[in-house]
């Protein structure tokens, strides 16, 4: 066992829930990377399997290795946002709780941390779900590292804000975290998007090319709330940071995605939007009857078969949005 004993230079932040299953393979990924100036905290949003019990064995292995288990399930952001209160690192690394982080990850991030940066974003790879096959070689298309200064918040949000939908990329500096509004951003799933884009950051940001995150894609964790979270929690957060121009936010995402017919058509190919989603979000939206008409009967169609359909055709055009499809098709892994 190594006893630390002086404050980290970084804190990996877990916050997990109900992830007996996936949170060990991530703890081993992690786990040989660090040393003293790292240290992993693990806050548990009071999970119902035994996620504690996993979790536990590695903890009173290693000093450094930190459980917490809260009474109550508060969210993802408001776990998140606990973990940062408990770390003890100068920056936080908002981990998740079932993706895997390649070797030299953490040395690659330190380095970052040394060059003196307030904000760094770690580039991933996509792979399935039983991470056999790598859907998508790198989630952000840099092939050297970029960095933003101050001034360049926007080149930033057009860059990397869709992928910063994902938490797991974001190491920030702690002290700029517990200084920025965050309860406002409670309930929308990315509270870390609306700190980092509130305002200005004072220094600088990186992102970091290389592909040091393994995303286990396709767990469908979201597969029932997605709708309501790219259709309009999402959509909304995007369009609420009034420096940010409107072009700029129109890259990442319409005011109102869920007009596009083919937006719901890819939503109900993924299982995301049902006859439900229509009736509780759609139908008392003011628009034409035809189109109320046709999204009714998109939500009717077969999802497998529309899955299948779109699968095939993002492997034949290459398109990102339909290749990193949840659809495995039958007789292959």
């Amino acid at each position: 066992m190594r006893t630390q004993v002086k404050t980290p230079l970084l804190s990996i932040c877990i916050a997990t829930y109900n992830r007996a299953g996936y949170i060990g393979e991530t703890l081993d990924s992690i786990i040989p990377q660090l040393d003293d100036d790292v240290e992993l905290l693990v806050v548990d949003g009071a999970s119902t399997d035994n996620t504690e019990d996993v979790v536990r064995k590695y903890s009173e292995k290693e000093s450094f290795i930190r459980y917490v288990r809260l009474s109550t399930k508060g969210g993802v952001d408001q776990d998140y946002d606990k973990s940062v209160e408990l770390a003890h690192g100068e920056f936080c690394w908002f981990f998740t709780d079932d993706d895997l982080l390649k070797p030299g990850a953490v040395a690659a991030v330190k380095a970052a941390i040394n060059e003196g940066h307030d904000l760094i974003v770690v580039n991933a790879e996509v792979r399935n779900r039983e991470l056999s096959v790598i859907l998508q070689s790198r989630r952000i298309v840099l092939h050297d590292n970029k960095v933003y200064a101050p001034t360049a918040m926007e080149c930033l949000f057009v860059d990397a804000l869709d992928y910063l939908s994902f938490i797991g990329a974001v190491v920030m500096r702690r002290s700029i975290w517990l200084s920025r509004e965050r309860e406002s951003y409670f309930g929308t799933e990315f509270a870390h998007v609306g700190v980092i884009f509130q305002e200005p950051l004072p220094g600088t940001a990186l992102i970091i090319s290389e592909p040091y995150i393994s995303i286990r894609y396709g767990k469908g964790q979201w597969t029932f709330r997605g709708f309501d979270i790219w259709m309009f929690k999402w959509p909304k957060l995007v369009w609420s940071f009034a420096h940010i121009s409107d072009k700029a936010k129109r890259c990442i995402t319409r005011q109102d995605p869920w007009r596009r017919l083919i937006t719901l058509i890819l939503q109900r190919g993924r299982g995301a939007y049902t006859t439900q989603h229509y009736l509780v979000h759609l139908s008392a939206l003011p628009a034409a009857r035809l189109w109320k008409s046709s999204a009714w009967l998109i939500s009717r169609l077969p999802v497998h078969t529309l899955a299948c359909l779109l699968y095939y055709y993002g492997r034949l055009t290459r398109i990102k949005a339909l290749i990193l499809f949840d659809f495995k098709p039958k007789g292959k892994e």
